[in-house]
């Protein structure tokens, strides 16, 4: 009997050493084949990256390259493509200019100068232009003492993160060809310019469709307007005309930190530059210059019928 009860004990270890053991060999399995898994999943993950490096490499490089396209264009080049865009406003002249008077939209006014103001939604300093002189310019428009052009441009999206400006230049864009009175007109552009309106640069603000509608509707535009106002049709367009003007050499500042440069707002009077530097030396306000410059008094202003005396072709009078 005790023999018998060794030989069971014996079995018994043995058999547990032989669990032991093809647990231990399950294990070593398991983590083999846990191995094996993570070598795949590891092979696949370096060649996805690897992947997305190679496309993000290939869209920079296409990015550059556009980009140094772009700069190395001559302005009849940047012209040429201005001109081949599919989309083009139908109010807008072949330089980007869209004229407004007290006749409305694409209405001149014989013998009147012309102001074009090269303008951009997102810039601080167009908002500073604007909160300045952009009654005065109103005043002048609405008397048929002066044409103003609008050049809007977009390359502010740098600044915002909803492109911010490609959105408000298209808006201008599409009301000019619905809504001709200057007014609604020039008053959009004071209501998106003010100061509890205008988005900071770089602030992250964002500011939708309805929002910019609202400044339509304010202005005057009706609503039906405002809501077709909304569209991306001029954007390649807006690219376009952002690589065009400031290869202008018209454009370029002539004095000044910036000079040999454009920058915005910039502003002609008969297609001549307007060195708002001299606006320090003179120690002029933007409003009170562009009136000396346009050769009225302050007075004269919005006094229809008193035309400004460098008339249509004259050059710009010299503040200092």
């Amino acid at each position: 009997m005790a023999n018998a009860d060794k030989t069971d004990k014996r079995k018994t270890r043995a058999a547990r050493r032989a669990a032991e053991e093809a647990a231990a060999r399950a294990r070593a399995e398991q983590a083999a084949k846990e191995r094996k898994q993570q070598t795949i999943i590891g092979a696949i993950v370096v060649v996805v990256v690897i992947a997305l490096i190679a496309i993000a490499g290939i869209a920079l490089y296409r990015s550059h390259a556009a980009s140094t396209a772009q700069a190395n264009m001559t302005v009849d080049e940047a012209y040429a493509k201005l001109q081949d865009v599919k989309d083009k406003p139908s109010t807008a002249d072949e330089k980007g200019g869209v004229l407004v008077s007290k006749d409305g939209v694409g209405e001149k006014i014989a013998d009147a100068p012309t102001v074009a103001v090269y303008m951009d939604f997102m810039c601080s300093g167009c908002g500073n232009f604007e909160r300045t002189a952009g009654e005065t310019l109103t005043k002048l428009v609405e008397a048929g003492q002066i044409n103003l052009e609008l050049h809007p441009m977009s390359f502010g999206d740098q600044w915002s993160t909803d492109e911010y400006s490609t959105r408000a230049a298209n808006m201008l864009l599409a009301l000019t060809e619905q809504d001709k009175d200057a007014s609604h007109i020039l008053g959009f552009i004071q209501n998106m310019y003010a100061e509890d309106f205008q988005p900071a640069e770089n602030s992250g603000k964002k500011t939708s469709d309805d929002q910019m509608k609202e400044q339509a509707v304010k202005a005057g535009v009706s609503q039906k307007v405002a809501d077709a106002s909304v569209t991306g049709k001029y954007t390649d367009w807006l690219d376009a005309i952002n690589t065009y003007l400031p290869k202008r050499t018209d454009l370029l500042n002539v004095s000044g930190q910036l000079k040999g440069q454009m920058t915005t707002p910039t502003v002609t009077i008969n297609g001549n530059f307007w060195d708002m530097n001299q606006l320090t030396t003179a120690d002029l306000t933007v409003d009170a210059g562009l009136v000396q410059a346009l050769g009225l008094e302050d007075s004269q202003v919005g006094q229809a019928g008193q035309l400004p005396s460098i008339g249509a072709d004259g050059k710009p009078v010299s503040l200092t």
